[in-house]
């Protein structure tokens, strides 16, 4: 173990930028507060090179850098520290969270030039940046837990940016109160675990640190299904899963940089990193993990039959988002922590591209996102079309781009942990991998091929994006072309250099349920089963996408039959997202709404405390005045009269107690 005191300007960097950004506001010029919040970012993105490259040089066995600011607060027993921690684990994450955010910063540039909020913008860019590489460094619960608050806090801010539309500010609202349903959880999960573990620790010391919960894991065993389902809890939303996946698609009324942030590379992921960082526990419980795969590939396949028919190219986006987030979350599910947290770096790449790439196409389209009037945009947009185009053969899983490498991982651990059962979590894992290459075509045949449906004003328009916007794209685009070399499994002839880079992290994680061993390879590991299922997994994406480009792109009859199917019933279903807003709506919001307007507003507020509370003591007071100014009428002969009176009463008062 290290310590160094770099951890700290990584995360206070991006910061700092918030800090004079926010502070100055418009009195900055729109440049210089472009570029003081690119270079902040980009800054702290150097800065986690040079602490990877440190953590990279220290043997395999001791591979921890930390750095202890102070202590935080002591109550009790109960001692915290401001550090942070930087492992195999929290490397990757930095990396991917500085990096990709650093080529959003800049994308943002071109993007948002034109908007009167653009210093306010990368305000809050700088403060998410802040918050998130908090969460992932924080080398205990509590910090983690402030940096998954802040996050939460920064995408109230971004997804609601243009708050003037009921709509984004709405979804903004969304966004914050579905995630503090999923917080509570994770809240009450670090509460179990702290009341667990203070009594078996000499003074409390680091009782929420990750070491140290790592070495007293033992004493977790009795709270291990609890906590785990109480932290999932948290998971489900941060990381959109079922129930709580609902906010995830409403929040693309933010600006597109916002989506490509938050729903790409940061945010949403926390919740995976959050169970990758607490594996320990984790695989404590078979019944956790099997709700945890259960849950997460239920998602994957939910989220990818809706995104099949949604016409705005950023919803389309956002449930595949919510899908592939679903096969993270099963990869933890099953054990195979590492395939999860390799396919949180490539799904960083080629979705943020996706989003960025959707952002120039409206950009282009004067801020149109409905498929239904693009087209014939490969010609007059090829940068975007190009790079577009390759992470769509990567999020489909085509080799050897990253998204088969990754997404084939999760597959093959998924059924290598069924323990010789029919592998059911493959079945429905493969089928959404199935419906990802089909509607992620259809994405790409609808907005560049065929003719433009835009009206000739719009189409006199178009043209491709500024530098500032296309140079992200480039560089994801090769990245999202060989993002997937490091993890080439030692089947392919890879190194599997990604999970041996990891393993020591999940040294006790991986195997839950297949008994992989610490490098992310499953128990009885069979080479010629994991080539078949590859091949498998290949020609399955190309059969998507095939059956995509023809029904879009050579026979739009199919796509009218498609949609006419069972009298169209099925379609409308999954044009309306199997109705689960409408049942929300009817089953939680409308009797939220109506017991805050009756009981709260009406009996309590209105009732109680303004009736009377406030209006009655008013009315006490008007009453009390009204007879005290009876005895103020300003005679000399009622005054005298009082006087005689008390005079009177009290002379005869002394006389007798006397």
């Amino acid at each position: 173990m290290t310590e160094t005191a770099l951890l700290r300007w990584i995360v206070l960097t991006p910061l700092l930028g918030a800090a004079v950004n926010g502070l100055l506001n418009r009195r900055l010029p729109r440049q210089v507060a472009g570029l003081l919040g690119c270079a902040t970012v980009g800054v702290s993105f150097l800065l986690s090179v040079r602490a990877v490259m440190m953590l990279a040089a220290l043997p395999a066995d001791g591979r921890v850098i930390t750095d202890t600011v102070g202590r935080w607060l002591s109550f009790g027993n109960l001692h915290l520290d401001i550090g942070y921690m930087l492992d195999p684990l929290s490397a990757v994450m930095i990396l991917v969270v500085s990096g990709v955010g650093f080529l959003i910063h800049v994308y943002s540039l071109g993007y948002m030039a034109h908007d009167e909020g653009f210093q306010r913008f990368f305000t809050y860019l700088n403060l998410f940046i802040f918050a998130m590489l908090t969460l992932v460094l924080g080398e205990n619960l509590v910090l983690l837990f402030v940096g998954w608050e802040g996050v939460g806090l920064c995408s109230y801010l971004l997804i609601g940016f243009w708050f003037n539309e009921d709509e984004n500010a709405d979804a903004g609202r969304k966004a914050f109160i579905t995630n503090r349903v999923g917080d509570f959880g994770a809240l009450l999960a670090m509460f179990l675990v702290a009341a667990t573990l203070l009594p078996h620790l000499h003074g409390g010391e680091g009782v929420l640190s990750f070491l140290t919960l790592q070495h007293h894991t033992h004493e977790l065993a009795g709270i291990a299904t609890l906590a785990s389902l109480l932290f999932f809890l948290g998971v489900t939303g941060k990381s959109a899963q079922i129930p709580l996946y609902i906010w995830l698609p409403d929040a693309m009324a933010g600006p597109t940089p916002v989506s490509a942030l938050i729903h790409a590379a940061t945010m949403v992921t926390a919740g995976v990193y959050l169970m990758a960082r607490m594996s320990f526990l984790f695989v404590l419980s078979p019944a956790a993990m099997s709700v945890v795969a259960g849950v997460g590939v239920a998602t994957a396949l939910f989220a990818a039959t809706i995104a099949l028919t949604q016409n705005d190219i950023k919803k389309v986006l956002a449930y595949s988002t919510v899908s592939q987030l679903g096969y993270m979350v099963t990869a933890c599910g099953v054990g195979a922590f590492a395939a999860g947290i390799f396919h949180v770096m490539t799904h960083a790449f080629f979705k943020a591209l996706l989003f960025m790439g959707a952002g120039s196409v409206i950009h282009a389209m004067h801020h149109e996102q409905d498929m239904r009037v693009m087209g014939g945009l490969a010609k007059k947009m090829p940068i975007t079309f190009w790079t577009m185009l390759l992470a769509t053969l990567a999020i489909a899983g085509v080799a050897p781009l990253s998204g088969f490498f990754s997404k084939d991982e999760i597959l093959f651990e998924a059924f290598n942990s069924a323990h010789g059962s029919f592998p059911v979590v493959w079945v429905i894992g493969f089928l959404a991998a199935g419906l990802t290459a089909f509607y992620m075509m259809r994405l790409l045949v609808l907005t560049f091929f065929g003719e433009n449906r835009a009206s000739p004003e719009v189409q006199s328009h178009i043209h491709e994006s500024p530098l500032t916007m296309t140079a992200p794209l480039m560089v994801l685009a090769v990245l999202s072309v060989v993002g997937g070399i490091i993890g080439i499994p030692h089947a392919m002839g890879g190194g599997a250099w990604f999970q041996e880079w990891l393993a020591p992290v999940f040294s006790g994680g991986h195997g839950a349920h297949g008994g992989a061993d610490a490098a992310g390879h499953g128990g009885g590991h069979n080479t010629t089963l994991e080539l078949g299922l590859a091949g498998l997994s290949f020609a399955w994406a190309l059969l998507g996408l095939g059956l995509g480009y023809l029904v879009y792109g050579r026979r739009p009859q199919l796509a009218e039959a498609w949609r006419n199917l069972a009298g169209g019933g099925l379609h409308r279903l999954l044009l309306n997202k199997w109705f689960v807003d409408e049942l929300f709506g009817r089953v939680i919001y409308r009797p939220l709404h109506r017991l805050a307007d009756v009981v709260c507003f009406r009996w309590i507020d209105r009732g109680l405390i303004d009736g009377l509370l406030v209006g009655g003591s008013a009315v006490l007071t008007l009453f009390t005045g009204s007879v005290l100014r009876l005895t103020q009428n300003g005679m000399v002969r009622f005054y005298a009269w009082v006087f005689a009176v008390g005079v009177t009463v009290f002379t005869v008062y002394l006389t007798f107690s006397g």
